[in-house]
């Protein structure tokens, strides 16, 4: 018995999206299928290359065609279509689906580290991205990424640098090493707004944004000049980290900017005997991400190879891809991801008009 294209989208209709809660035909997420004789051959376009259940949802579709007759050999191809957010981003030249600002509400967390390793990680996935060091204060992202400077630009457009992947520009390669950064609100604010519209960015599936700690100038600038899909926390497990952590998360949602999660950084440093020490507390971001009724994205270990890697210009999740540290990277990289594309789906981008007769 030869099978049918029919007989083939009825049994895919059965295999669910875990995250949008539909089918993969209700979502038009089953592409070029083509049926030749016993074999049946179609693209699954997921909403992220990152997506951490990409290997759940090929099983589904493999096991669902094993109920439909005459079906012996099946190839899948998985691919990928970032949706955008649907926010209106005027500055940008070059359309930026979605921006993500990662945030603390202290120095000393390792937000940067976070954002470098997070952006690295989408971009090992094939995702088109780009690292914004807004940290005006203490632009340590071209030291971390290893780039001394930018490309030559095109007229009066900043070419952004590129390493691993993916598009960075930050202003520690706009200034002289060494230079002390003094700023005052209505220079910061005219930093960031060039950072977005004098930057030849191109098309992004990813924006990464390292925000400067604290709650100040920078975060409010940054939203006003470009709508961002939501923010990301970095805490570290110790009170005073959390309750600075909290402010920040709080300024996000004063702004009307949605919280994707909370991260843990420096979470425990494990032992040469298998044990671990919790040496700035234990279980923080999680209790922070119940308190303000949000996401933990998980908890990052202590480990020298991410010091070295951030000194030396090789993030870990590189140079050490199957360390713990860099599978907790991943790991989070691809649940921001995850949200993103929910978020994203099930926004209302509609304009609400009203008829006056």
């Amino acid at each position: 018995m030869t099978p049918t294209k029919e007989a083939v989208l009825q049994a895919l209709g059965t295999v669910q999206e875990p995250d949008l809660g539909q089918d993969l035909v209700t979502l038009n997420m089953i592409r070029n299928l083509e049926v030749s004789g016993d074999k049946v051959s179609f693209s699954v376009m997921l909403t992220t290359p990152a997506c951490p259940l990409k290997g759940k949802i090929e099983a589904d579709c493999r096991n669902a065609l094993k109920t439909v007759a005459g079906v012996k050999t099946v190839d899948i191809k998985m691919d990928s279509d970032v949706p955008n957010d649907g926010r209106m981003r005027g500055l940008v030249n070059m359309p930026i689906r979605n921006a993500i600002a990662i945030g603390s509400g202290k120095g000393g967390v390792g937000k940067s580290t976070v954002s470098v390793n997070v952006a690295v990680a989408l971009a090992k996935t094939g995702a088109r991205v780009g690292l914004m060091d807004a940290d005006i204060y203490g632009p340590n992202t071209p030291t971390m990424l290893g780039v001394e400077k930018l490309p030559p630009p095109n007229g009066p457009r900043i070419i952004p640098a590129e390493a691993y992947g993916l598009k960075m520009v930050s202003m520690g390669l706009l200034v002289k090493p060494g230079q002390p950064l003094i700023w005052r609100g209505p220079m910061l604010n005219s930093a960031i707004r060039q950072f977005l519209g004098d930057v030849e960015w191109g098309e992004l599936d990813y924006l990464i944004v390292d925000l400067p700690p604290g709650t100040g100038d920078a975060a409010l600038s940054l939203a006003q000049a470009l709508p961002l899909s939501g923010a990301v926390i970095v805490t570290l497990p110790q009170l005073v980290s959390l309750e600075d952590a909290g402010r920040g998360l709080n300024m996000f949602k004063t702004l009307e900017v949605p919280i994707f999660g909370v991260v843990e950084n420096m979470s425990y440093l494990e032992m040469p005997d298998g044990s671990k020490m919790d040496l700035f507390g234990s279980g923080g971001g999680e209790k922070l991400a119940q308190a303000t009724e949000t996401t933990f994205l998980g908890g990052v270990p202590i480990d020298q190879n991410v010091r070295i890697g951030g000194d030396t210009g090789k993030p870990i999740v590189d140079a050490y891809p199957d360390s713990p540290v860099a599978k907790a990277f991943t790991d989070i990289a691809m649940k921001i991801a995850q949200k993103v594309s929910v978020a994203a789906l099930g926004a209302n981008n509609s304009l609400p008009i009203n008829i006056v007769e």
